[in-house]
């Protein structure tokens, strides 16, 4: 804990902090003042595995817990400053690409081995199955610019075990030329900053590039498909621990941060938030209703896009965290889950919320056309025997999109299919993957807008989702529509069509 914290009466909740590069946080543990700790880990891990989750380690060797010049000497400052930090041209002060107060010199091989120990250890002795690189940007600093190059990346690439296990970086730092979402290595994922933000901006009414949007939707081949990399690369996110829960995503405007003790200058001020006409709490129903409508909206569309989707600790339920998006030093009821009793019964806005999750959820784990492992080709394709192509764009009006449409259309409102016959990859035993078909439409419109059903893509379709239902999955059979049909999509709301194969 900072000293300003604790003279505040406040705690860092969240860790971040690291000196012991070796060992789980004492804190964490039911009992660890003798390195119990290090054996609840293990047994975590072990009853994790065996119901069938892995574990991923949030990993911070940017930084550590001994600040700047007028911070505490704890640790590598009292055995090698220059080896370990990254220090000005007067040594006496610290380079910070991490906003912490220092960050560690990546081209030290002293650093760069501990690193290498650190993650091998965690694999071998730990048995965690993958690590996410906090502002993994100044890893790669090798000198001042961010590089690809960097003896850190070779020195992953070429280990027998850190290389055989999940990668992920925070694509960013807060330094010079911080922000390199898309320009990792190919063994790496990323958590896609881009994709958060187009989808954020969609939702809330801002005016985006239909052609972002669409590669958003799709796996961002701009970002990742030059050096090799596949959807899978792209972590999808709207929400993560840093900002605000998805509720209060949908319900402030600004962030109200006074509980940190800061004044309210901590934490992001851009949020890309909308709070659906007023701040805060309230009663107002048709607020409410539209908060509840767009939290369905964002879940949909994560679950709906190619990647891979993350949803962050208990939006599924609509945590909040009343406006406060840095609670990184709340260790009390503003930051801690509220997990329901499995046995009750789940009613309320936040019990339809969890129910909604988990059938979208479903969804796209029943669906192979919603997790593909190759980026779209947008033409027909070879082998399937299928004359549509593996995508198609349309206008509200049921025509296939044009390149003026491509360069002019906001992204607020369209359709897209889905061919579900013509998956390219071949499934884990070499058999050709077919699925049913699908039509998403998204009115991110402030008016209630008519669709008209694409003709040529199918005679008959099912409505799967309709977020503009409180439920969002119609119970038992959906209504069936006729390809010509019109369909009435809310102001903000989205409506899934499913066809078999």
């Amino acid at each position: 804990n900072d000293h300003r914290l604790v003279d505040m009466g406040l705690n860092n909740y969240w860790g971040y902090n690291t000196i012991g590069f070796f060992a789980p946080h004492n804190a964490y543990a039911s009992w660890g003042d003798r390195g119990q700790q290090v054996l609840e880990f293990k047994s975590a891990v072990r009853a994790l595995h065996e119901a069938g989750i892995e574990v991923i380690l949030d990993v911070v060797y940017n930084h550590t817990a001994e600040g700047n010049h007028l911070g505490p000497t704890l640790s590598f400052k009292g055995i090698d400053n220059p080896q370990y930090y990254r220090l000005t041209d007067d040594p006496r002060y610290y380079m910070d690409t991490t906003g912490t107060g220092n960050s560690l010199l990546m081209r030290s091989p002293h650093v760069l081995q501990l690193i290498m120990d650190s993650l091998r250890y965690w694999v071998t002795e730990m048995h965690v199955d993958g690590f996410r690189f906090d502002l993994a940007a100044t890893l790669a600093r090798q000198f001042h610019e961010v590089d690809r190059l960097s003896s850190f990346f070779d020195l992953v690439q070429q280990d027998p075990v850190v290389s055989q296990v999940k990668l992920i970086a925070e694509p960013w730092d807060v330094g010079e030329g911080g922000y390199q979402v898309g320009n990792f290595p190919p063994l790496w994922t990323e958590w896609n900053g881009k994709y958060r933000d187009t989808v954020r901006d969609m939702w809330r009414g801002e005016q985006r590039a239909l052609a972002e949007f669409a590669s958003r939707l799709t796996g961002s081949s701009d970002l990742y498909q030059d050096d090799g990399r596949r959807p899978l690369a792209s972590i999808n996110f709207v929400t993560c621990h840093d900002g605000f829960p998805l509720h209060d995503l949908v319900s402030y405007n600004q962030k109200h941060n006074k509980a940190n003790g800061e004044d309210n200058r901590d934490g992001e001020s851009h949020n890309r938030s909308w709070n659906c006409g007023e701040e805060g709490e309230t009663d107002n129903a048709e607020v409410l209703k539209l908060r509840a409508r767009q939290m369905r909206n964002f879940v949909a569309t994560l679950m709906l896009s190619q990647g891979v989707p993350m949803i962050s600790h208990g939006d599924e339920f609509a945590r909040t965290q009343r406006g406060n998006n840095n609670a990184y030093c709340q260790d009390n009821e503003l930051a801690w889950v509220k997990w329901a009793d499995p046995d009750a019964e789940e009613d309320g806005a936040d019990g339809e919320l969890l129910a909604f999750t988990r059938a979208m959820v479903w969804l796209r784990k029943d669906h192979p056309v919603f997790r593909r492992r190759r980026f779209f080709h947008g033409r027909p394709v070879e082998g399937t025997h299928d004359e549509l192509s593996d995508i198609a764009w349309f206008t509200p009006e049921g025509k296939e999109m044009t390149q003026r449409d491509w360069d002019s259309a906001p992204a607020s409102a369209l359709t897209v299919f889905l061919n579900g016959n013509a998956i390219s990859e071949p499934g884990t035993r070499g058999e050709r993957i077919t699925d049913d078909s699908f039509l998403l439409m998204f009115n991110a419109s402030p008016r209630t807008l008519d669709f008209v059903v694409p003709v040529n893509h199918g005679r008959q379709w099912e409505v799967v989702v309709d977020t503009a239902r409180s439920d969002g999955v119609p119970p038992h059979t959906g209504p069936k529509v006729q390809a010509g049909d019109r369909l009435t999509l809310l102001d903000r709301s989205l409506t899934v069509l499913q066809r078999p194969v």
